[in-house]
């Protein structure tokens, strides 16, 4: 996550407290010299040069010298921890930063316009040290106190995300998502990726699919397609050996067919399935491309080409006793699966007209494949709007719905 940790805002906020410019020149020391002794003046001057040639280390040990002196006034003391907190805040010092920031605090001494600034830059230093538990509690006082800013947001997930408090980071990098997207904002890719993780690490299933379809809308790209695919397959609960013409018909589609052997394995599944005009298709895509050749692997493509061609020309010759048989099933998947054919056979509207008697039937093996594919159907007939309304009604638990909702995203930006 790329946060902005302000590792150097304490900097101009110890400017602001003390009267110093950016650079570091301590313009408080003149203005007060009657309530700053020479003793403690002179080892604090020093300091502030020193920050300003950059060197925070030995501006650090003059304000330790400073702070050796006894008897400290409250003027002294406001400009020592001032220049403390600028010094610390150069160095990673968050302890140090803290440590400025209550003495001033206390001594009314921190302007109420630098509170929400400075206690940014501790908790972010906290963070940026490895200490998840102080920046939640720099965090925390930082809400209390009225604060609101995103950076602190990012600071606040990324030390949830430290302390291993998973079930808050994701509510609550939720509720930043739900605002964003109520607000019309699109949401940051960090936020999404953010809840992402959390929703693994929880085992939350539906919300990891429900983000996975998110990024895939927001950010959509060749690479995340893959990586999102990869997820669903090792998904608990997925289908994956029943699903898998399924992955691939997506990797089809968003351009991450890992080779020769993913064209062949999805014509083959295709054919195996009832659909051999699919299976055609894929390897004429796979040929088109150039990634295969007929003569490839011994005449291997060429030989399925020619059994995928047989099946077709069988397919159209029986298609009429096919439909009979299917309506007279007591089941109606017989009339799903020979409607999809037709659909992939180029006759979309009679094939979605068959799928839709089918699912009327009822008595479906399983009804939410019925209706993914039915979905699907719509969607190669150009019919985007019922494709989508179609796979909001898929809910099955064991792949289906995710299918739905990932071809519903990628419906969404296709070009058909």
């Amino acid at each position: 996550m790329k946060l902005k940790l302000l590792a150097t805002a304490a900097v101009g906020a110890a400017a602001l407290v003390l009267g110093t410019t950016p650079e570091g020149s301590l313009s408080v020391l003149s203005q007060a010299a009657a309530q700053v002794r020479p003793q403690v003046g002179g080892a604090l001057k020093a300091a502030s040069d020193l920050l300003k040639a950059g060197k925070a280390q030995e501006a650090m040990a003059k304000i330790r010298e400073a702070e050796a002196v006894p008897g400290r006034n409250a003027d002294e003391n406001a400009t020592l921890e001032g220049l403390r907190l600028s010094a610390a805040s150069r160095l990673g010092d968050a302890d140090g930063m803290a440590k400025a920031y209550d003495a001033l605090s206390a001594a009314g001494k921190m302007p109420a316009a630098n509170k929400l600034l400075t206690m940014e830059a501790i908790a972010g230093t906290y963070l940026r040290a490895g200490n998840g538990a102080k920046a939640l509690e720099w965090v925390n006082k930082y809400n209390a106190a009225g604060g609101n800013s995103p950076t602190m947001k990012q600071i606040q997930s990324a030390a949830q995300l430290r302390s291993g408090d998973v079930t808050t980071v994701l509510k609550d990098t939720l509720a930043e998502i739900a605002a964003d997207e109520k607000a019309g904002r699109t949401p940051s890719q960090d936020k999404l990726n953010t809840a992402l993780w959390a929703a693994n690490k929880k085992g939350d299933g539906a919300t990891e699919s429900a983000l996975i379809q998110k990024l895939l809308n927001y950010y959509p790209t060749q690479k995340l397609w893959a990586q999102s695919l990869g997820t669903l397959q090792s998904k608990k609960g997925f289908a994956a050996g029943r699903y898998q013409v399924d992955v691939l018909r997506l990797r089809l589609v968003t351009d991450n067919m890992q080779g020769a052997n993913d064209y062949m394995e999805l014509a083959q599944l295709a054919g195996a399935a009832g659909y051999p005009d699919e299976g055609k298709k894929v390897l004429d895509k796979g040929f088109a491309a150039g990634v295969l050749k007929p003569t490839d692997d011994n005449g291997r493509p060429k030989r399925l080409a020619d059994l995928l061609d047989k099946r077709i020309a069988e397919a159209k010759a029986s298609a009429a006793a096919a439909e009979t048989a299917a309506r007279g099933a007591r089941e109606g998947d017989e009339l799903v699966k020979v409607g999809f054919a037709q659909v992939q056979r180029g006759q979309a509207a009679a094939g979605i007209k068959l799928m839709e008697e089918g699912i009327a039937k009822g008595n479906l093996k399983r009804p939410d494949d019925a209706k993914l594919y039915l979905g699907l159907a719509q969607f190669l007939a150009g019919d985007k709007a019922k494709a989508q309304a179609t796979w909001r009604t898929v809910k099955g638990t064991d792949g289906s719905a995710d299918l739905a909702g990932l071809w519903s995203v990628y419906a969404r930006s296709a070009k058909h």
